[in-house]
């Protein structure tokens, strides 16, 4: 019998990850309030937000990928993704960031959160940025202690910011000092 040999592998995100990215986000839209999105996209309707994450800069796409090989043969679900995002779109905010992870289901749990941040801030860690930002749709406990666990301090609570499924949901922020001056 093949001895088989799985890991993870962290790396940019590129064209070829559209589809399982886009499928990943969509099972968000349909089945959580973790985002704020309600209609599910097609991959050409989210082609732009790939290509606003370049592999170099200040906003970038990574994707965990699950490697398996078995005598030579590579398979790379796609288990999750983080990226480093403009925090608002006016030239002052050029030095902040919002920072978003997306796990599978199958993926939670797995420290692939934890690898996928890891691997995002010390790709920023050159560049000139000072915050970042993460909101957080309530409640989300693993996603809250993850950013604790980076650095991240809750600044605040936006109450019943958000409606979907017929309810409405708050969103808390959390922020990281990056440390650029």
């Amino acid at each position: 019998m093949p001895q088989e040999r799985t890991e993870v592998q962290v790396r940019p995100g590129t064209e070829a990850d559209l589809e399982a990215l886009t499928e990943l986000y969509n099972h968000f839209i349909r089945e959580t309030a973790i985002t704020f999105d309600t209609t599910p996209f097609t991959p050409e309707q989210r082609r732009p937000w790939l290509h606003s994450h370049p592999e170099d800069g200040p906003y970038r796409l990574l994707v965990a990928r699950d490697v398996r090989n078995v005598e030579g043969s590579a398979d790379g679900e796609i288990l999750g993704y983080a990226t480093s995002s403009p925090f608002r779109p006016k030239p002052a905010y050029s030095t902040s960031v919002e920072v978003s992870v997306y796990l599978t289901p199958e993926a939670a749990g797995r420290g692939i959160g934890t690898l996928l941040y890891k691997t995002l801030f010390e790709a920023l860690a050159d560049e000139d940025l000072h915050r970042a930002y993460a909101g957080i749709a309530q409640p989300n406990e693993a996603s809250a202690r993850l950013h604790e666990r980076f650095g991240f301090r809750h600044i605040g609570t936006y109450r019943e910011v958000g409606r979907k499924f017929g309810r409405y949901w708050d969103v808390a922020w959390y922020e990281k000092d990056l440390g650029a001056t």
